[in-house]
């Protein structure tokens, strides 16, 4: 018997998809009803409207930043020295003793006209009760005792109150040596604009105010990063007035600037970017911003201690590796120049090696071969 129209059934006609939409329909009684399955709002057209235009914005911006750097160096200055970015936040430079460095004593000093340099003169751990209450003069007396000397140089971004660099300074305290920590002029609480000349100038003077009150002690550069240049310019410009600094660290160093940044995993989406190194590399030479590690240890005389990690995801353990064999090469000794890697396993990074537990053997040896 064949049902027609005014059956009470119900037969599938038909299922179709429309849009986002799964849909059937039903036929009841001569009635058809369309009823959905699943259903999946249409992006809102106004949200489409404004990713379309932040996409764009993205693709502005990424094509137009090279093409600023030649107008606007200041940009590059910035990415170089990221002396804007003052973390740790909120801390008071003139108050030391806030980070637990209650051995410390907070002075500004002028290296050139207009420059004050905030500085920090920690003495050696076991002066610590001693030196409560003490005052700057009885700081700098302290430089004539016959402890070594360590003048930290820091990297870029940041000021001397940052985390890994305070737990430097508590290293070296510890191993009981003095230790003077500035923020170059631009950095921190320094006055000024840094420049490679300037911040080279802000080395030498503190160096030279130390040695006059240092007496026998030795004196040694230790830098970091972007302070390792920092120290090789200093040891250099002092060969050229006869003065042999009585050694010098470099931490995660690079080769030159130029070779940093074209390894800069900070840069990665520029790469590839057609005229990398017309828009970049060669704006940071055409207004003196080099930092030439490689070329300065073709010069230097001092003995030297290089310390890198493996897993350095800054500057790559191949530029260090670099430098020791410049170095070699230069002084034509293997007991003047030592380089010790530490393991990737260790996850030192670029900022971590003063946690090593066999740091203080590793400088106390280098300290004490050095020559009086």
């Amino acid at each position: 018997m064949q049902r027609t129209g005014g059956s009470v059934s119900k037969r599938l006609r038909m299922r179709k998809r429309t849009g986002d939409h799964d849909s059937v329909e039903q036929k009841t009684d001569g009635n058809t009803t369309k009823v959905s399955l699943s259903a999946h709002p249409r992006p809102s057209p106004h949200l489409l409207w404004w990713f379309k235009r932040g996409l764009l914005a993205v693709c502005v911006i990424y094509v137009s930043v090279p093409f600023m750097m030649p107008l606007f160096p200041d940009i590059i200055k910035h990415l170089v020295y990221s002396h804007r970015v003052r973390v740790p936040f909120f801390v008071d430079h003139s108050q030391p003793a806030d980070l637990s460095l209650n051995h410390t004593m907070n002075m500004y000093l002028t290296s050139e006209r207009g420059i004050s340099l905030g500085v920090w003169h920690t003495v050696p751990e076991r002066q610590w009760k001693e030196a409560q209450g003490k005052d700057l003069e009885w700081y700098q007396d302290s430089l004539g005792a016959g402890n070594p000397i360590i003048i930290y140089l820091h990297g870029n971004g940041g000021t001397r109150a940052a985390s890994h660099r305070v737990g430097v300074i508590n290293l070296l305290s510890a191993m009981d040596y003095h230790v003077l920590a500035l923020d170059y002029r631009g950095f921190g609480d320094s006055t000024g604009e840094p420049t490679e000349v300037g911040i080279t100038t802000d080395t030498l003077y503190l160096y030279q105010w130390v040695k006059a009150r240092s007496g026998s002690s030795l004196v040694v550069l230790w830098g970091h990063s972007l302070g390792t240049g920092v120290a090789t310019n200093t040891a250099v410009k002092l060969i050229e007035h006869g003065i042999v600094v009585d050694g010098v660290i470099i931490e995660g160093a690079y080769t030159n600037i130029r070779q940093k940044g074209a390894h800069d995993p900070f840069g990665w989406f520029y790469w590839k970017f057609p005229g990398f190194e017309y828009f970049f590399l060669d704006t940071m030479a055409e207004h003196n911003i080099i930092f030439p590690n490689d070329e300065n240890l073709k010069r230097m005389r001092s003995p030297l201690l290089i310390l890198h990690a493996e897993d350095d995801h800054v500057v790559p353990i191949h530029m260090a590796q670099q430098l020791y064999e410049i170095a070699q090469s230069a002084q034509n000794s293997e007991n003047r120049v030592k380089m010790v890697p530490f393991a990737r396993s260790l996850g030192y990074l670029h900022n971590g090696l003063y946690k090593d537990p066999h740091m203080p053997n590793i400088i106390g040896e280098f300290v004490h071969s050095l020559p009086p």
